[in-house]
C-alpha cells in the first residue's frame, strides 16, 4: 500500500531542489523524469520487489516531507536530522499479516535522485527495497555483508542501479543522509496516527 502525505509537494522536483543545485545538474535533469511516480506505478514494484525479497504481509510505504521525516528519526534514533528511508518492522499482535512499513523522504530521495543521475521513481524503488529487506531481518551494520550481497543480487533483478550501501562505501559524505535503518511504524499510520509504542524496536541502526 502506498501512501501520499497530505504535506508532500505533488511538484517536489519544483521545491526540493535549490538554484545552485539546478544550474550544475540541468542538463542531466533535462533528461530524467523527476517527477513523483504515481501511486499506480510503486504499488507494483512494491508487489514485485516484496516478492523478490520473499517478504510476507502487508506492508506500508509513506511518501513523506523531510520535515515528517525528521520527526520520526529523532523521535525512534535520537537523530534530529532528515534521511532518506526509514524501516517499521511489525511486531507483536498482527505481526504475522503486518511485515511493517517504511517512510521515505521525497525531497531527500529527490536530492538523491539528482546527485546519482537517475529519475526519482528509480530512487524511491532503490529505496523501497532498502527498506524492505531490512522488514525481513536483514542489518548491514551487524552482518558481514550478507545484506550488501542480497541487496545488489535483487538490484540486478529489479533492474535498478547502485544501491545505498554502496554508495556509503564508495562516498562517505553521503552516510549522513543516507539511513538504512529503522524504527517501527504500525499500521495506525495507515489511518494517521502513530506509531505504536507497545512494538519492539528492531533494526534501529542506520
Amino acid at each position: 500500500m502506498i501512501l501520499l502525505d497530505p504535506d508532500l509537494d505533488p511538484h517536489p522536483a519544483l521545491a526540493s531542489t535549490s538554484a545552485k543545485q539546478t544550474a550544475a545538474s540541468a542538463l542531466a535533469t533535462q533528461k530524467k523524469n523527476l517527477r513523483l511516480p504515481s501511486a499506480r506505478t510503486l504499488a507494483r514494484f512494491l508487489t514485485q520487489a516484496q516478492t523478490a525479497v520473499r517478504l510476507k504481509g502487508e506492508v506500508t510505504v509513506l511518501l513523506t516531507t523531510d520535515a515528517a521525516i525528521r520527526k520520526l528519526n529523532r523521535q525512534f534514533r535520537n537523530k534530529n536530522k532528515a534521511t532518506d528511508v526509514l524501516s517499521f518492522p511489525a511486531d507483536g499482535i498482527g505481526a504475522e499479516e503486518i511485515a511493517g512499513d517504511l517512510a521515505v523522504s521525497v525531497p531527500t530521495a529527490l536530492r538523491q535522485a539528482i546527485e546519482q543521475g537517475h529519475s526519482l521513481s528509480t530512487e524511491i524503488k532503490v529505496l523501497i527495497l532498502h527498506g524492505l529487506l531490512h522488514l525481513a531481518g536483514h542489518d548491514h551494520e551487524a552482518d558481514t555483508g550478507q545484506m550488501a550481497r542480497r541487496e545488489r543480487l535483487l538490484r540486478a533483478r529489479l533492474g535498478l542501479p547502485q544501491g545505498l550501501i554502496e554508495r556509503t562505501k564508495v562516498e562517505p559524505a553521503l552516510k549522513s543522509s543516507t539511513n538504512a535503518g529503522c524504527p517501527i511504524l504500525s499500521r495506525s499510520l495507515r489511518k494517521g496516527g502513530k506509531p505504536r509504542t507497545q512494538t519492539r524496536k528492531r533494526g534501529l541502526k542506520p
